[in-house]
């Protein structure tokens, strides 16, 4: 456990979290790695429910905690129409405010990615969150709305998903994908922009080979003394200086559909294409184009890949999309092994809690795997619903969002 909590001090906490808190998109650092110990095992629909709630309409966002409070982004019919940030009671799932968004625009989106897919983010004392082309929201723990930001229309045919981060007083965002897509950070007290990067978007029309995009959420990390806002993007994976938004690197090798977030370890980053594309890791501390200086590996292909991965050791575990599971030789790219996990296809990203790895497949099972560097099932667990959300964990409770209801699970 000491590397796990090494790697979780020298990539820094991006908000002032406390123990128990899971406060954005993927944990405390935002790397799928939680110092929980004393998660259930096995759970039922019926075993173990602390809770379980209903939900207005289908969504793949994931929730976040604070204490005892639990936010969620939610479109409250499936349209689009009415998009919320709805605040519910971790002790019994009661929803206690709902602040909701009206959008009468056209937005495109995924039949399998409904409206507000973007986890939301806070820091203890606001939540943000990103709900598409209806903008940017903030507010106080109590419902009180701080500030709203129009960042326009976003347009691709599958939608958008990329979920904000904190960093100090800033809130930074990956807007997109579509021919509108830049990186943002907004003061998160204010909401005015701070510094904004655009990046060459891409179509997404009748014509396949024009589709290009990045659905990766920003990752914060603090690397060799430096901060640095790290992105994939279609082709390449990018640093920033989270300050400014000045340009520290880039590395080419990326393909053109991206949907991880980026992996990182005081060392190395690893960064994944989707739709069969490419993958590749890259050292640490790095100026202008590193292609061909710091790019340590790259492999052409791969299956598809939507949910993120974990770096424990010198080992990436990984479950694709096709439901593949595998572990990968972080330094040379090679698969070790793969197995496929019973039940079909996976969106949702790995969870890495105290010695497993938990991650949940499109017909809401989940699976714990043995967080080793050989492949063992330790359960499998279903709750009979559709998801296509990652588990969130807080102080020994497993939070699991489904296209119908919200569940806390606890041993």
């Amino acid at each position: 456990m000491r590397y796990l909590w090494t790697t979780a001090l020298l990539l820094g906490m991006t908000t002032a979290a406390v123990a128990g808190n899971w406060p954005q998109w993927r944990g405390p650092a935002g790397n799928g790695v939680a110092a929980e110990q004393n998660l259930p095992l096995k759970w039922s629909a019926t075993e173990n429910v602390r809770w379980k709630i209903p939900l207005p309409s289908p969504g793949n966002s994931t929730p976040i905690i604070w204490g005892t409070r639990l936010f969620l982004t939610q479109s409250l019919d499936g349209t689009g129409r009415e998009r919320a940030v709805i605040y519910f009671r971790r002790q019994d799932g009661k929803e206690l405010w709902r602040r909701v968004v009206r959008f009468d625009g056209k937005e495109s989106t995924h039949r399998e990615n409904p409206y507000c897919s973007s986890s939301p983010v806070t820091d203890g004392k606001r939540v943000i969150a990103w709900l598409g082309s209806a903008g940017v929201v903030c507010y106080d723990l109590e419902g009180k709305p701080l500030w709203q930001r129009d960042l326009g229309t976003f347009e691709f045919i599958w939608g958008n998903a990329s979920s904000p981060t904190l960093y100090k007083n800033l809130v930074i965002l990956n807007c997109g994908p579509g021919e509108r897509t830049f990186l943002i950070a907004l003061d998160k007290r204010t909401g005015k922009t701070v510094w904004k990067v655009d990046i060459p978007g891409g179509k997404a029309g009748a014509n396949a080979k024009e589709w290009v995009g990045s659905w990766s959420t920003p990752r914060i990390a603090t690397l060799k003394g430096r901060d640095e806002v790290i992105v994939s993007w279609s082709r390449a994976v990018k640093s920033y200086d989270p300050q400014t938004g000045k340009l520290l690197w880039t590395c080419g090798g990326l393909t053109d559909l991206v949907y991880t977030s980026p992996l990182i370890t005081p060392e190395v980053i690893v960064a994944m294409s989707g739709y069969g594309g490419s993958y590749l890791a890259v050292k640490t501390g790095g100026s202008g184009d590193i292609t061909k200086t710091h790019r340590l590996w790259r492999m052409e292909r791969s299956a598809q890949r939507i949910g993120s991965g974990v770096i424990l050791g010198d080992m990436i575990y990984m479950v694709n999309a096709n439901g593949v599971a595998q572990g990968i030789d972080l330094k040379t790219g090679k698969t070790l092994w793969e197995e496929r996990l019973p039940g079909g296809g996976v969106w949702a990203s790995l969870v890495q809690a105290g010695g497993r790895l938990y991650v949940t497949n499109l017909r809401g099972e989940t699976f714990v795997l043995a967080a080793k560097p050989t492949f063992e099932v330790l359960a499998q667990n279903s709750l009979g619903e559709k998801t296509l959300a990652s588990v969130a964990v807080s102080e020994g409770e497993v939070f699991i969002r489904t296209w119908e209801s919200l569940w806390c699970l606890g041993g």
